[in-house]
């Protein structure tokens, strides 16, 4: 493999216009998105300084996202996904909105907040399983996974420069400001998702039902492949998530400022945008599931290490080493949903993916802030990254189809 061919494969943007609208779109979101995670964050650690707190909001996200993703899955089976997914954006916007609109009237209710984070879990739950579908409809096979890599790429340079942007925002103008560049953002999403193509079902037998649903659900457990894949993402995220102490061990360890908690909230997207552009190597090595498998473990030491940092300089490299790994497992995990799922259930299989990949960090921030809650912030991370090594291991074991799947 030459040195090019190990750098990001950028065809997908040169071959489709459809999808270069798509990127450019949630691109644009996906930055306004991360405005919003640290308003969010900074808000309700404001309002009440107290890790549990913070941790609800991982559960206000997590249980919406669980019910209503497999609605959404099945939803996106039998009806045009184009459709579905400018109507949960439409109403991700009214959500935005209204967060602004209550940090601008000054309210301090934190559970105001929460339930407008959860409305806004509910509408990105029911059109995600769609969205997710989109690479595989407008790009060839054989470039989904670099479509997969540039996605998540975009994700992962919003990580860097939300986060960075945000902190200087709330430290100069306030949260409001975050939010209503959120709401802002998702109205260019929406335009984006309207010029694509219709994504009309490929099977017109389907049907939103419970049978349906479980079809769905059975399908994924009889598949080796498939369920070795969402386990292990579900246990690194569930017993390693981090987000929710981030700003305990910002003020408890390194000074409490906001601009010092968008440098920690950044760190993660460094690592993840050097592993983005170097993912042609990824993407052409036709092994997803064990090179998926080694960078969960990455992941989980990555953690650790910066569960036990005391300087800046450490605990930034760690969260650097773990997103990384992050964007590497992601990049992975997407390629091999997307290629051995058939069509007539992708929607119900990205479901899957995205319950994994949604509502696990923030179940697992809820856990990461209770044990805080009961020990310190530091022994949460560096033991839910020990666990997160050895259940991954035990599923390498279990899950050999996994460990020998190929793209080619």
């Amino acid at each position: 493999m030459t040195l090019a061919q190990g750098l990001i494969d950028l065809s997908p943007l040169r071959l489709s216009p459809a999808f270069r609208r798509l990127w450019v779109g949630r691109s644009l979101s996906g930055l306004g998105r991360q405005l919003a995670i640290v308003a969010v964050l900074y808000q309700v650690w404001e309002l009440t300084h107290d890790p549990i707190w913070v941790g609800a909001i991982g559960l206000v996200r997590g249980l919406p996202t669980v019910v209503l993703s497999v609605i959404g899955g099945s939803l996106a089976d039998i009806v045009d996904r184009r459709r579905l997914v400018l109507a949960t954006t439409a109403g991700q916007v009214v959500a935005m909105a209204l967060l602004a609109g209550q940090a601008l009237a000054q309210l301090s209710a934190v559970w105001l907040v929460l339930a407008l984070v959860a409305f806004h879990a509910s509408c990105d739950a029911l059109g995600a399983p769609a969205y997710r579908t989109f690479v595989s409809r407008l790009l060839p096979t054989d470039r989904i996974p670099a479509g997969v890599a540039l996605t998540h790429l975009s994700f992962q340079a919003t990580m860097l420069a939300g986060p960075a942007i945000a902190g200087v925002i709330v430290g100069r103008w306030g949260v409001t400001v975050c939010y209503a560049v959120d709401a802002a953002m998702y109205c260019v999403m929406l335009y984006c998702v309207a010029q694509l193509p219709a994504m009309r079902p490929t099977d017109d037998t389907a049907a939103t039902s419970l049978r349906a649903i479980w079809d769905g659900w059975r399908f994924i457990r009889r598949q080796p492949v498939l369920r070795g894949t969402l386990l292990t993402d579900l246990v690194a995220t569930v017993s390693a998530m981090p987000m929710a102490l981030y700003p305990a061990v910002n003020a408890t360890t390194f000074g409490g400022r906001p601009e010092t908690l968008g440098l920690i909230m950044s760190a993660v997207a460094v690592g993840g945008i050097a592993a983005g552009l170097g993912s042609g190597s990824i993407t052409r090595a036709g092994r997803p599931g064990m090179i998926m498998l080694v960078a969960a473990c990455v992941w989980g030491a990555g953690l650790a290490g910066f569960g036990l940092s005391q300087t800046l300089w450490l605990a930034l490299g760690s969260l650097a080493v773990a997103g990384a790994a992050d964007t590497i497992s992601v990049i992975s995990r997407g390629a091999i949903v997307q290629l051995a799922t058939p069509d007539s259930r992708r929607g119900r299989a990205s479901a899957a993916e995205h319950v994994v990949g949604v509502a696990g960090p923030d179940i697992g921030n809820f856990r990461a802030g209770l044990v805080a809650g009961a020990t310190s912030p530091a022994f949460a991370l560096a033991a839910g990254g020990l666990v997160c090594i050895a259940g991954v291991a035990g599923i390498a074991l279990a899950h050999r189809p996994m460990r020998e799947f190929r793209t080619r």
